[in-house]
């Protein structure tokens, strides 16, 4: 079953719009930070510390940064921002099964990147996994992500979200033009 794009739209406006109604705006790049602390704590539990006080407080300026709301993430994970990362993946993967599973095409590697790159399955991992990084270090960067800024913001007319639209496919379009030159 393939959802039309006009309903998937629909459908994800509504989302977005309940969740700012409801909790805050959806925005994810920062749960990686988080899961990165509680890694982090787990193996140093020094990272992370509560004062007398109840507060939250960490070693790692980043973590104690926001009256120490990052470092309390990292010592109570649980939130709601956390839950929705873990939801997002449960979710597309239940997804997928609900449409019977990942076909075998779809596990070829597409031509159009055969044509441009060869058929390295390594190679494809490791450019994956090297434009991931670069992609949510631009995004710790820039203080957020794609969902954060520019879905959400856009959502909430934020000037910094259309700059960060216009911004994000003035860089994107351009570079894949100039990365899948020729046609698989």
């Amino acid at each position: 079953m393939v959802l039309n794009w006009k309903l998937g739209g629909v459908l994800l406006g509504l989302v977005f719009f309940l969740a700012v109604l409801l909790v805050k705006p959806i925005g994810v790049s920062t749960q990686f930070v988080i899961l990165d602390g509680i890694l982090w704590n787990a193996a140093d539990p020094s990272v992370v510390v509560q004062t007398e006080d109840g507060a939250y407080t960490s070693t790692n300026a980043y973590l104690a940064k926001s009256s120490g709301k990052y470092a309390k993430s990292v010592s109570e994970p649980m939130n709601y921002s956390f839950v929705f990362v873990i939801a997002m993946m449960i979710g597309g993967f239940l997804s997928a099964m609900a449409r019977g599973g990942v076909s075998r095409e779809e596990q070829k590697m597409p031509a159009i990147w055969r044509a441009n790159f060869g058929g390295s399955t390594g190679s494809r991992f490791l450019a994956t996994f090297v434009g991931g990084f670069i992609v949510l270090y631009g995004a710790r960067l820039a203080g957020g992500c794609t969902s954060g800024h520019m879905m959400s913001g856009m959502m909430q007319t934020a000037l910094s979200g259309y700059i960060f639209a216009a911004g994000a496919f003035l860089a994107a379009v351009p570079t894949a033009m100039f990365l899948f030159r020729e046609e698989g």
